[in-house]
Parts: C-alpha cells; structure tokens; sequence
C-alpha cells in the first residue's frame, strides 16, 4: 500500500515495502507529520517489527524528530519493535542539540536476558 499526501506546506510518501519495511519520502516537517501519523497508523497494523527508511526525508525539523519519538513510545507500549534507517542529518542535529539522539534507538528490544559470564 501506497500512501502520498500533498498537505498546504510539504509533502510526503510513506509507503509499505513488504516484510515490515516502510519508507518516507518528502518532508517531515510540521506541516506533513500529523498526515504521517495518521497513515502509519493504518500501515503498521500489527506487525511487531517496523523497518523504516527515512533516506528519501529531504525536509526535516523538530516535529519529524517528534514524530520518531512518539513511534518508539508507541512501539515500546504495544510490544512492539522500531528500527529507523537513513535519519535526515537535519533531524539528527536537532536530536543531539535536544540531547535525545540516544533515544532514536529506543524501539529497538534488547535482550533482556543475563549477561553470561567470559570464558576462562
């Protein structure tokens, strides 16, 4: 499935590839990241691993960066699993001006299982 948008300032692209991969293309900008949403919404369903491309993003700002942190929070309480590909440079600045880079990894799981000691 296909989803393209054309809002008053920006446009976008975000569509399913098969397997759980997406990928956005256009803005992710304020004028494009509520449409996103909304689409996503209809594509992720209930996949519990959603690859996303962001490689053809060619407008970001704080909202797009908002927009991948609300994914992971949404991810992280549906069971759910996120992994982002191709970050807009731009909106990896303001994530590391913001201090919240780090977090752009959060909706991957991590093994939750003890760490096994080294081998002697």
């Amino acid at each position: 499935m296909r989803a393209r948008r054309r809002e008053a300032n920006g446009d976008f692209k975000l569509e399913a590839l098969g397997g759980g991969r997406f990928r956005i293309s256009g803005d992710m900008t304020f004028a494009t990241v509520t449409s996103i949403l909304e689409t996503s919404k209809e594509l992720f369903g209930e996949l519990p691993l959603i690859k996303l491309d962001l490689s053809g993003v060619v407008r970001g700002d704080s909202a797009g960066l908002a927009l991948l942190l609300e994914w992971i929070n949404w991810s992280t309480a549906y069971g759910r699993e996120i992994r982002y590909f191709g970050i807009p440079a731009q909106v990896l600045a303001i994530a590391r001006i913001s201090e919240v880079e780090d977090l752009l990894s959060a909706g991957e799981r991590r093994d939750r299982a003890a760490p096994q000691p080294a081998a002697s």
